[in-house]
C-alpha cells in the first residue's frame, strides 16, 4: 500500500510573534511583540500565488503562524477573505496551529464555517501532567471536541521535552484515545537539545517497545510521524542526493515585516543577524549545499533520516554537516520501526506488494544487523 505524497507549495506567514505561553523547549529566543499589517499580509499572499513552483501540482497550503496565531484572529479573517476574492482560480488551503487557549465562541463559529478551506491544528503534548509541564498549565483551557468535530483526520502536533520522554507511550495513546486518529508530529525538540544523552536512550527504549505493541494491535491508526517511515528505500540500489526538507524553496517563510526567509526556523526569532546574513548567500536550489557526504556514503538509514536543515546550521554553522547528536536516537528509532514493520507483516503479509515486501524485509534484517548490538544491553 503506497503512501499518497501530495505535491504542495507550503509557505508560512508569521502574523504575530506574540505568544501567551513559554514552552520549555521553544527555540525562538529572539521573538518580540511584532505583528503583521494587513497590507503586508496582502503582499505576501500575492507573492505566494505569483511564485508557485512547477512541482506544486496539488496546490498551495499556506500556514499562518506565530507566536500564537489566534491573537490575530481578525487579521486571519481578512487574509482569508482577500485570498478568496483575488485568487479564486488557484487551488489552495490555509492552516494554522494553535495552543488552543485563546479560542472563544466567535472564533469557533468562524472556523467551523470555513473548516474545509482552513485547517486549524492543535499543539498537544499528551495527558494533562505532561502538557501542563511543557506548556504552562494550559491543558484545561483546550476544547478537544471542537478540534475533533472539525478536523478529525488533521491530527495534532506533539513535541518531546526531557520531562515527557518517560511518558511518551502514555501520551501518544492518550491522544489517540481522545479520538485523534493522527499525530502529525512527534517531534524531537530542535535547537540545542542534546539527543545524544545516554539516559534518554535508556528511558525511550521501553516507551518505543510499548508503542510498537500498541500500533501492531491498532493497525487502523495512522502511525505517528516518528514511526511513519518507509524502510524499503534504504535498500535502493542508487541513492538519491536529496535535501531532507523544502528549506529555501517549498517552505518559504514571511516574517511579520514581510521579509522572506528560507523556513519557519531560520528567522530573526531564532538566529542572530550575522548568521542570517551568511545564510542569505546560500543557493537553496543546489541540493549539494545540503548534503552531508559522510552521512550519504556511510549511513544505511540516511534515506529515512529527515534532518532539519535549520537545526544543522544552528549547531554547526553550515547546512552541509548534520547534527550528529541525533545519530544514536535515529538508529534506535529505526530499530523499532523495523520491529513494528516485521510484526505488521507477520500479522498481514499482504500489507505490501511483492517488491516492496522483499525490500522492506531486507531493510529490517540490515537494520537489525547494524544497530542491534549497540543497544542490546538495554533491550534485555
Amino acid at each position: 500500500m503506497e503512501k499518497n505524497h501530495r505535491k504542495l507549495f507550503a509557505p508560512a506567514i508569521c502574523i504575530t510573534q506574540d505568544c501567551n505561553l513559554n514552552c520549555g523547549y521553544c527555540y525562538q529566543k529572539h521573538k518580540g511583540g511584532n505583528r503583521m499589517s494587513l497590507e503586508t499580509a496582502k503582499d505576501c499572499i500575492d507573492w505566494i500565488f505569483s511564485n508557485i513552483p512547477d512541482y506544486a501540482v496539488d496546490g498551495v497550503d499556506i500556514c499562518l503562524i506565530g507566536g500564537e496565531p489566534l491573537f490575530e484572529f481578525d487579521l486571519i479573517k481578512e487574509i482569508f477573505s482577500y485570498a478568496q476574492n483575488k485568487h479564486q482560480n488557484i487551488n489552495y488551503t490555509f492552516r494554522a496551529t494553535t495552543n488552543g487557549t485563546v479560542l472563544d465562541d466567535k472564533m469557533k463559529k468562524w472556523f467551523t464555517a470555513h473548516n474545509r478551506k482552513f485547517k486549524l491544528g492543535l499543539s498537544l503534548d499528551g495527558a494533562k501532567e505532561t502538557h501542563d509541564t511543557n506548556r504552562n498549565n494550559s491543558f484545561d483551557a483546550i476544547d478537544f471536541d471542537f478540534f475533533l468535530q472539525n478536523w478529525l483526520n488533521h491530527g495534532v502536533k506533539m513535541t518531546l521535552s526531557e520531562f515527557s520522554l518517560s511518558r511518551l507511550a502514555e501520551n501518544i495513546k492518550f491522544i489517540h484515545y481522545l479520538g485523534f486518529k493522527r499525530i502529525r508530529g512527534v517531534n524531537l525538540a530542535e535547537g540545542y537539545f542534546d539527543w545524544s544523552n545516554e539516559e534518554y536512550i535508556k528511558i525511550l527504549i521501553p516507551q518505543f517497545a510499548e508503542l510498537v505493541s500498541f500500533y501492531v494491535k491498532n493497525d487502523s491508526l495512522k502511525l505517528n510521524q516518528m514511526f511513519d517511515k518507509d524502510l524499503y528505500i534504504c535498500e535502493a540500489t542508487v541513492r538519491s542526493r536529496f535535501k531532507s526538507c523544502g528549506v529555501g524553496v517549498g517552505t518559504i517563510f514571511f516574517n511579520t515585516d514581510g521579509k522572506r526567509y528560507p523556513c519557519p526556523l531560520i528567522t530573526p526569532m531564532t538566529f542572530c543577524v550575522d548568521d542570517l546574513s551568511d545564510i542569505e548567500c546560500i543557493d537553496y536550489s543546489n541540493k549539494e549545499n545540503f548534503l552531508d557526504e559522510k552521512c550519504f556514503n556511510e549511513c544505511y538509514i540516511y534515506p529515512i533520516c529527515r534532518t532539519c536543515a535549520g537545526t544543522n546550521y544552528l549547531r554547526n554553522k553550515t547546512f552541509k554537516k548534520r547534527d550528529k547528536s541525533r545519530c544514536r536516537i535515529e538508529k534506535l528509532i529505526s530499530l523499532f520501526i523495523a520491529d513494528l514493520q516485521a510484526k505488521r507483516i507477520a500479522k498481514n503479509p499482504k500489507i505490501y506488494d511483492d517488491e516492496k515486501l522483499y525490500h522492506t524485509i531486507e531493510a529490517i534484517k540490515k537494520i537489525r544487523s547494524l544497530y542491534l548490538t549497540e543497544f542490546e544491553k538495554y533491550l534485555i
